[in-house]
């Protein structure tokens, strides 16, 4: 028994909602692959039975195919919920845990701290898994629904392997940072200077203003969902798993979001893949003017893609929407699988 199947295991024994989802869950392939630099990415795979034991070559009924983009900080043990119900819909689902968190291999000494080398090394885990693991799985072009981080990370996919997705839902798209009433300019100016001082005095990557280690907030006081249990069922994920625990972000971290973000807008034109986004209308995480300029210019450039400048709203949601309640998640969910359906 491999980490990943222990971690998995330890989870569903602590947090199963239902015995159905907890069933469910020991279904599923846990495995890694060593990407590059020796990094080892951990991932999950929910095929239906009957391809599950004939592989590709049952050509009976084709269940499409979904990837699940997770965003910071999270692993594919927190999505047992999600990945049942796009289960339930007729989907194959496969999810990834980005490196540097979840159950793949940290990047530095402090295992807490948020960190990436490049904003790159991100998308190229993300081709290589589809590439080479989901492809094995499923021969038909997959769907994309990614998550805030992983919005990006999809986003900046997209751009480089332009033919690879079917349609993509992207949900509160970490698509420019929150600064708050500081303006943008300036927050990013604080960014470089603190990066800078960063790199003359110290080898060691710094947290940014205000981040720590890992230190779960009470649920009063967290501004990802409105749901008590969903929330609760997270706090005790982490608990009970130590070892997906992340604290917060690195100033490098930060800079290589900005980097990221810069070249999502300088090359949106090279977005050839039918897009959906999420917007949570409460939504304090990440910035909401930059969802809103991002839709704007998609449907300037490719009406196709984008038939209207301005995101989907979801009014009242906070950031993590399929985490949120039912009242949010479900619009979530259902107008991800009408898209996906709309580009079958």
């Amino acid at each position: 028994m491999n980490k990943s199947t222990q971690d998995h295991q330890k989870y569903t024994s602590n947090n199963s909602s239902t015995n159905e989802i907890t069933s469910f869950w020991h279904q599923g392939e846990f495995n890694s692959f060593l990407s590059d630099h020796k990094v080892t990415i951990h991932y999950a795979i929910f095929i239906h039975k009957q391809k599950n034991q004939q592989h590709i070559t049952d050509t009976t009924k084709d269940y499409p195919a979904i990837v699940v983009v997770p965003g910071r900080g999270e692993s594919y043990l927190k999505y047992q919920e999600l990945i049942f119900d796009l289960y339930q819909q007729g989907y194959d689902v496969f999810i990834l845990d980005h490196r540097g968190q979840g159950l793949s291999t940290r990047l530095l000494p402090n295992l807490n701290k948020g960190y990436v080398t490049k904003f790159q090394d991100y998308v190229d885990d993300l081709h290589y898994f589809i590439e080479h693991i989901v492809i094995k799985y499923n021969a038909t072009k997959p769907y994309l629904l990614a998550h805030s981080m992983g919005g990006a990370i999809a986003v900046r996919f997209m751009q480089d392997s332009s033919n690879a997705i079917k349609a993509a839902v992207i949900a509160s798209p970490m698509l420019g940072f929150n600064s708050g009433y500081i303006p943008t300019s300036l927050a990013t100016k604080v960014v470089t200077i603190k990066l800078a001082l960063n790199n003359l005095i110290s080898k060691s990557p710094w947290y940014f203003l205000g981040q720590k280690d890992y230190a779960p907030v009470t649920f009063i006081k967290n501004k990802l969902t409105h749901s008590r249990q969903r929330y609760q069922v997270f706090v005790n994920t982490y608990k009970h798993t130590k070892s997906i625990q992340l604290g917060g972000v690195t100033t490098h971290w930060i800079m290589q979001g900005i980097i990221a973000q810069k070249e999502i807008f300088s090359r949106i034109s090279q977005l050839k893949t039918p897009i959906l986004l999420l917007q949570a209308s409460d939504d304090i995480v990440v910035c909401l003017k930059a969802q809103n300029d991002f839709c704007l210019t998609l449907h300037t450039l490719q009406p196709k893609l984008y038939p209207n400048s301005e995101p989907v709203k979801i009014e009242g949601a906070y950031h993590e929407l399929f985490f949120e309640l039912d009242e949010y998640r479900d619009k979530a969910i259902t107008q991800s699988i009408a898209w996906f359906k709309q580009h079958a």
